[in-house]
């Protein structure tokens, strides 16, 4: 039995190759599912209420609606905020004119004055609370808000005296989590479903960013939806903090609150904030789910002053991101997006039989053109039909083969413009979504982060035990030792198996990585105030456990950027000590301290992380945290093993390595 270092690498590429292909081609076939879908929505000639509506230049069934996400509200960051969501809630409010306002979570920062542990300021809520009564915006529009992680930072349980969300929120005086709330308009009803998906208790950060939805909460959210059918509603929206990949729903199975969502029809999106759109990385995190539903991620007031306009106009959902104070804001109705149409809950015979291009144009000035063009055709002037309403006839059966664009310009009485392009399909001709997006939005964030932490686990296990395993064999004559033929890579493997042949280095670098994935992390205040313990598969807080999420990723980090840097130290210094190279010469302090630089700047690191960690959980966190505290004096003690390590410690490596290097006979004697 011959072992090779190629063999053995091509088989780990394989296996790790193959299972990243798999899940990428399962991601990547959603498009195709979805366009079947599409077809067969089209071809069964599905036909609801909405769908016999002609598309007219009539302002009746219409109705939109905003969205603002992730608003923050800081004593310590950009004063800003506040006076412009005072601007939001008087003039936007005022202009648009919605009959719905979604805040969909982080109402407010509740971070400390030095930005690394968590409280909830009543200050902050005051202000958020005062905004609202303030600008009498609760007069004007039925607002609809929800928790976010912010919100519940270093929250023992719901409705104590830290849990100001109750106290200071609109809905949350009236609702202890999820609720359901409905208007009706034109005749029809539209439901929205807002998703409290946030942790209870909640923990302070960095542990609290994945949501969860209990047994308990699941079937509230069931009852809110059968409960929004029975009285017969039209259209649904469900609404929350957190994207549907970053919420666990433990009663719910494969698949999730998507699942849930997918079950009712009548539900065309779900929209969410939380990840910022990953700063400013994927600007347009939208996807369309495998279950049938929009989810749309909302950018961020924090920073970006973003808010979101959707609508239903004959039973065709559209939406647009607009930043706060860019006027005029336009959004066409139809033709509608290609990219956002909605398999079996949007006809395309509609579009095809309509009669206008349809587009809601809102600005603090009077509008003085409107003008759409369709493809290379002819600039047209659009009718006002009503305050906010613009049409302009045309004939569908020109464009009912592939995809069209359509382009519309807007000028207002102070002279600001609008110019927007958009795609539009009325065959069924299916657009791609960001692969970003999907990837974001599609895949499971929990089980994510849990394959990192894993993949970082084979990585920095498997080639130790691996050269150690392989050292024993060759020792036994069972394998032949192997020859290293590429200079960089064989040098390395080398310093690999070396130090996997030192007991008193390879036992504590395994056992402390093993350690992480079973033992407890820390002992600490999680929430000021209640003792917890952290283990990298969950955290028990005041008679609760919370699984494992951001927990994966923040080990995944400690041993790859920490642990595997340090691991290659070990090795090269043992390496060194083998071979007599340059360990009997003394240097001067600064030659010390840049050869040692590398081990100096991660210890750096890992005191600066464990100070962040006594800053966020307390002293006792400190003390008792083996994941940083104890990793500091563990890895000083195997940095000065390896530097020095005894002669009689290499015997078992030189009776495989000394007969390339004739310094070493007298370490096999």
């Amino acid at each position: 039995m011959r072992f090779t270092t190629v063999a053995f690498s091509l088989i780990v590429f394989i296996v790790i190759f193959s299972i990243f292909v798999a899940n990428l081609a399962s991601l990547i076939g959603i498009d195709k599912q979805l366009s079947n879908r599409l077809d067969a929505a089209v071809s069964d000639g599905q036909t609801r209420e909405h769908e016999r509506l002609r598309l007219d230049d009539s302002p009746n069934h219409l109705m939109w609606f905003l969205q603002i996400s992730d608003i923050h509200i800081s004593m310590y960051l950009d004063p800003a905020r506040v006076p412009q969501l005072v601007e939001f809630c008087n003039r936007t409010v005022d202009i648009i004119a919605p009959s719905v306002v979604l805040a969909s979570g982080d109402l407010t920062d509740a971070k400390t004055s030095n930005f690394l542990g968590s409280k909830q300021h009543e200050q902050e809520w005051r202000w958020y609370h005062e905004v609202l009564r303030d600008t009498n915006v609760l007069n004007k529009t039925v607002w609809l808000d929800i928790r976010g992680n912010h919100d519940n930072f270093n929250v023992p349980a719901l409705q104590t005296r830290q849990d100001l969300f109750t106290n200071f929120s609109v809905q949350g005086r009236r609702h202890t989590r999820s609720y359901m709330q409905q208007i009706v308009k034109g005749g029809e009803r539209y439901t929205f479903i807002a998703v409290d998906a946030s942790l209870d208790p909640g923990p302070k950060r960095p542990f609290n960013f994945v949501g969860m939805l209990s047994l308990n909460e699941t079937q509230h959210l069931i009852n809110l939806a059968e409960r929004s059918r029975q009285l017969d509603t039209n259209y649904t929206i469900w609404f929350g903090h957190y994207p549907t990949s970053c919420i666990l729903t433990p009663g719910l199975g494969t698949g999730g609150i998507r699942n849930l969502i997918g079950r009712y029809r009548e539900v065309y999106a779900y929209l969410s904030g939380h990840f910022h759109t990953l700063g400013g990385a994927v600007p347009r995190m939208y996807t369309l789910q495998d279950e049938g539903f929009l989810e749309l991620e909302l950018g961020d007031w924090m920073r970006h002053r973003r808010y979101r306009l959707g609508a239903f106009d004959h039973g065709h959902f559209s939406f647009v991101d607009v930043h706060h104070n860019q006027w005029p804001v336009v959004l066409v109705t139809n033709p509608k997006d290609a990219l956002f149409q909605i398999p079996g809950k949007e006809s395309f015979e509609a579009m095809m039989h309509s009669s206008h291009i349809r587009l809601l144009v809102f600005s603090p000035a009077k509008i003085t053109e409107c003008q759409v063009k369709l493809d290379a055709g002819s600039w047209r002037d659009c009718k006002r039909v009503s305050r906010e309403l613009f049409v302009v006839p045309w004939e569908p059966a020109q464009y009912k083969r592939g995809l069209h664009k359509l382009f519309v310009y807007v000028l207002d009485d102070d002279g600001r413009s609008r110019m927007i392009e958009q795609q539009f399909t009325l065959d069924g001709t299916r657009l791609r979504f960001d692969f970003l997006a999907k990837l974001v939005l599609m895949y499971d964030t929990n089980k994510v982060f849990q394959t990192f932490f894993s993949v970082a686990l084979i990585v920095y296990l498997v080639p130790l035990c691996v050269f150690r395993i392989w050292h024993t064999l060759v020792r036994r004559g069972t394998v032949v030792k192997p020859r290293l033929r590429t200079f960089c890579c064989g040098s390395w493997i080398r310093k690999m198996w070396i130090l996997s042949t030192v007991d008193r280095l390879m036992l504590p670098i395994v056992g402390y990585c093993l350690y992480l994935t079973c033992g407890p992390w820390s002992i600490g205040e999680v929430i000021d105030g209640h003792i917890g313990v952290v283990f990298v598969w969950g955290i028990f807080v005041n008679n609760a456990f919370l699984p494992g999420t951001l927990t994966y990723l923040y080990g995944f980090f400690q041993l790859m950027l920490c642990q595997l840097p340090l691991t290659i130290i070990f090795a090269n210094n043992v390496s060194r000590r083998f071979y007599r190279r340059g360990t009997e010469t003394n240097y001067g302090w600064m030659m010390g301290l840049w050869k040692n630089s590398a081990f100096i700047l991660i210890m750096t690191v890992e005191v600066l992380l464990a100070g962040i960690f006594w800053n966020s959980y307390g002293l006792l966190a400190f003390i008792i945290t083996p994941l940083r505290a104890w990793s500091i004096v563990l890895n000083a003690v195997i940095w000065y093993q390896s530097r020095y390590i005894p002669d009689k410690c290499l015997r078992s490596a030189a009776t495989v390595w000394s007969s390339s290097e004739p310094k070493l006979s007298s370490l096999s004697q």
